[in-house]
């Protein structure tokens, strides 16, 4: 019997299936958006806990890590379970999450919280993409992943404005209070009303392929969130260096154990998307994008507040219009997808992107804030003309059994490539403020030289993803 829970794509959207993708749609929106929001709220939980603000970047170093450790896994979670298990146990952990931490008495139980809401969060848009390639036809996917940009993109830019605003009229613990009613509404709804898409399997999971997904994916993404730390030379080098090591020989183990078990057919992770020639490429791309889009969103506060001296408020929304350009124009590159192909919204976006990033490379301590608005729009608008077409040409070249697995892949490489670029970028801006600064420049001068500098180093690391985009080209329909 075939381990497969996908069947063929339909030939039309049924309206069951139209409400199946919204109800999706709407709860993947809510839980990404957890992802980012702890961000600004980083100096009130440090007054209001007591804690260090290394400790508070756990929030959200553990988030990620989370994620990482249990995307990977989400292909053989989608085979072995139905639909509306999956999507009922994912919003259930987000929910029990986001009211422990709502109610956490200290950072501990916070931080216990933030780890349940991230397993929950992993498995949501991995079922959301492999369920949209299984109910959609071929021909409109282009405008269904369109709105799957809207979540994987938008949602995570939103999340610093989203929570400045709460922040600046309420405490932190709002932030999961107001989430908390949204996803029990959808958990209730979604279980009631969400249909199963295809037929489980009965496959075992490899236990040894879990303990090294975790020691690999949970080692880089760790090993990354310690580089340009400020406590250089106090020991974290050397942390920094085993973590990496290990996750670099968990993922090289993982690997070599998906070769071995896809001989039976067994494979936690089936690494067989990638003989697809134009998976690879438009994976490829996106990783090095979903890199410049973390690394954006973790400089540009930071300019804003520290070089500017802008309140969190107003920070957030200098980076609101951005997110909205992404979220308004997804849909119809969707729609010019399906009638088009992928080259023709590619090309020019990786053009954009990279006109941005050389914009971005010029700031200094007296650029205008409109000048940072339109940048960042610009690049907005770069990623969105990216994204889509990245999405489905990806997982559109891949056979129906293999949707799955390429969604968990897709699921990672968002997780790893927005942890390098934002390591990337903060280590860039620290190693050359302080430089600045030991020949005797001001604190913010200092900051301006090293945001400009990591933003070169951006833009220059953008010129390979134009020549790539000539070789990202419109997958073909692919019979199982």
């Amino acid at each position: 019997m075939s381990q497969t829970q996908a069947a063929p794509a339909a030939t039309t959207t049924s309206p069951q299936s139209l409400r199946v993708i919204w109800l999706m749609l709407g709860a993947a929106f809510v839980v990404i958006l957890n992802e980012t929001i702890m961000g600004v709220a980083i100096p009130n939980l440090v007054d209001d806990l007591g804690i260090t603000i290394a400790a508070a970047q756990w929030l959200t170093t553990a988030f990620m890590l989370t994620m990482a450790v249990v995307i990977p896994i989400t292909g053989f979670l989608i085979k072995r379970f139905t639909t509306r298990q999956i999507y009922t146990g994912a919003m259930t952990l987000f929910s029990i999450g986001t009211l422990v931490s709502a109610t956490a008495p200290g950072f501990e139980v916070l931080l216990v919280g933030r780890i349940v809401q991230a397993g929950g969060t992993a498995m949501m848009m991995p079922l959301l993409m492999t369920t949209i390639m299984i109910l959609v036809p071929f021909e409109a996917r282009g405008r269904f992943m369109g709105r799957i940009s809207i979540v994987m993109s938008v949602a995570p830019a939103l999340g610093p404005t989203v929570s400045g605003l709460i922040l600046s009229l309420a405490s932190w613990r709002f932030l999961f209070w107001l989430v908390l009613p949204i996803a029990i509404v959808m958990l209730v709804i979604g279980n009631r009303r969400i249909e199963n898409v295809g037929e489980p399997t009965r496959v075992r999971i490899d236990v040894l392929s879990v303990v090294l997904s975790a020691l690999g994916f949970g080692g880089l993404i760790f090993g990354l969130s310690l580089i340009g730390g400020e406590a250089a030379g106090s020991g974290s080098g050397v942390q920094m260096w085993i973590a990496l090591s290990a996750g670099a020989l968990g993922i090289a183990a993982f690997v070599w154990r998906q070769f071995v078990l896809q001989r039976s057919d067994r494979p936690l992770l089936d690494l067989r998307i990638f003989r697809s020639r134009s998976f690879t490429i438009a994976i490829s791309l996106m990783t090095l994008m979903m890199a410049a889009m973390f690394g954006t969103l973790i400089l540009l506060p930071i300019y804003l507040q520290n070089v500017l001296e802008l309140t969190p408020v107003v920070t957030g929304m200098l980076m609101l219009p951005g997110g909205l350009v992404m979220g308004l124009v997804a849909p119809t590159i969707g729609r010019l997808f399906d009638r088009y192909g992928p080259r023709p919204l590619v090309l020019p976006g990786s053009i954009i992107v990279s006109t941005a990033l050389w914009a971005l490379a010029t700031l200094s301590a007296e650029t205008q804030p409109w000048v940072i608005v339109a940048a960042h729009v610009t690049l907005s608008l770069g990623l969105a003309l990216m994204f889509t077409p990245l999405f489905t040409s990806a997982l559109g070249s891949l056979r129906p059994e293999l949707y799955s697995y390429g969604s968990a892949a897709v699921g990672a490489v968002q997780q790893v490539a927005g942890a390098a670029g934002t390591a990337l970028f903060i280590t860039i801006l620290s190693t050359q403020s302080v430089e600045l600064a030991a020949s005797g420049a001001d604190t913010v001068t200092a900051q301006a030289g090293g945001i400009q500098l990591a933003f070169l180093i951006g833009a220059v690391l953008s010129l390979p993803v134009i020549g790539g985009a000539f070789l990202v080209r419109r997958p073909v329909a692919v019979a199982d």
